[in-house]
């Protein structure tokens, strides 16, 4: 069956926080590595022992890349296995009276898998209204005493809000705590090195242009790590399953490809792309509030209270005829789905979370597809007030 056309020709993407599409660079990766490495790594003949060179080359590169050891790297399915791996290993070895500080604001796969394995050790750690974790209340819990483990991302995936997790891995250094970052957002849109300083690392190749299904996980350099997926030797016993060794070549192709992108020009170009569209947005609406708007955050990343609308009309839905695809902070809070934890940590009423709508853009999106994206914004919300007064 013949495949149909591609929409993303004839659309404007701002979904790049839940999936960015598959770059030139990963693409031909992907291909070469299909032709050139059919077989099973763990295979002892020559085409087997090829695949496993290929795949030790990569380890390789990326440890470059993080600042560790490329014996501290295992390659997953995704940041969602990658999480769940630390927490049911944390769960296997935690001791009975010790405690786990979480921050309240992570993915839902890191936070549903923490309280499966580890239940009332965890301490959840509160955020402000900015959208940052409170560092004030890390600093006064530990005058009271030290977690095994401290988890805070580091970049928030709903608003793009930078967490402060280069200084809160520094004090679990110097006090001996245990450190996790989720750098799923981080990776690939800011420089990676020193990443490879914390305890633990996961991110996933979909978010800066790899193929999906691929991600990896950094360890700590000592001891051992309980395997959450059994069933065979692969990386060293720590995670069975032949590994993905087309997608892990890709995903490190393209992290290559975009870390050579990014500098500090290149970053504040496109720092002041967001600048100019949410001034846009403000002067055209300007009761809208910009989460976040006061701290640093990703340069791709726009999350906006929208003006107030009948809840039954969906932005995305009409937005998307326009050829704009964007994404929503949670359901309206008449609907069945739950508000975003992480808007409600950030002190949102029900009613403004299902206002909330999520721009999140790419290396090569440009000021005019932003400013054609506020047009939009116009035009949808002309329509939808114009429906309002004629029902």
């Amino acid at each position: 069956m013949m495949a149909g056309p591609s929409l993303m020709g004839s659309l404007n993407y701002f979904d790049h926080n839940a999936t960015a599409p598959m770059n030139q660079v990963a693409r031909e990766s992907w291909l070469d590595a299909v032709e050139r490495y059919p077989g099973n790594p763990s295979s002892l003949h020559r085409i087997g022992t090829r695949a496993d060179k290929a795949l030790e080359d990569a380890r390789l590169v990326l440890a470059n890349r993080l600042g560790c050891s490329p014996l501290d790297l295992v390659w997953t399915s995704g940041a969602t296995e990658s999480n769940n791996m630390v927490w049911y290993h944390i769960g296997q070895t935690l001791s009975a009276d010790a405690e786990v500080w979480v921050s309240e604001m992570e993915h839902p796969c890191s936070m549903e898998s923490a309280t499966r394995w580890l239940g009332n050790h965890i301490k959840w750690i509160p955020s402000n209204g900015d959208g940052l974790v409170d560092l004030d209340w890390l600093k006064a819990q530990l005058r009271h005493g030290k977690p095994h483990l401290v988890c805070i991302m580091a970049a928030n995936n709903e608003t793009g809000c930078l967490q402060p997790w280069e200084s809160v891995r520094t004090w679990c250094q110097e006090q001996g705590i245990a450190f996790f970052c989720d750098a799923s957002q981080w990776v690939g849109r800011l420089p990676v090195s020193g990443l490879g300083a914390c305890d633990w690392v996961s991110a996933c190749a979909h978010k800066f242009g790899g193929p999906k299904g691929v991600g990896f996980l950094k360890c700590p350099s000592k001891g051992r790590l309980d395997a959450f997926i059994l069933g065979g030797p692969q990386e060293m016993n720590r995670r069975a399953g032949t590994e993905n060794v087309p997608g892990i070549l890709s995903m490190v192709a393209s992290l290559e490809a975009r870390e050579k992108e990014i500098n500090e020009e290149s970053i504040q170009q496109r720092l002041n792309i967001q600048q100019e569209f949410e001034a846009l947005l403000q002067s055209v609406f300007p009761n809208i509030r910009i989460l976040g708007k006061n701290v640093n955050r990703l340069w791709n990343t726009t999350s906006v209270i929208m003006p107030e609308v009948d809840c039954r009309i969906r932005w995305v839905v009409k937005l998307d005829k326009e050829a704009f695809a964007v994404s929503t902070g949670s359901a309206c809070s008449s609907g069945k789905e739950k508000t975003s934890h992480v808007l409600a940590s950030m002190g949102l009423s029900a009613s403004e979370a299902g206002r909330v709508l999520r721009f999140s853009s790419g290396w090569d999106t440009s000021l005019n597809t932003w400013n054609a994206l506020s047009v939009a914004l116009q035009d949808v919300f002309q329509k939808i007030t114009h429906s309002e007064r004629g029902s």
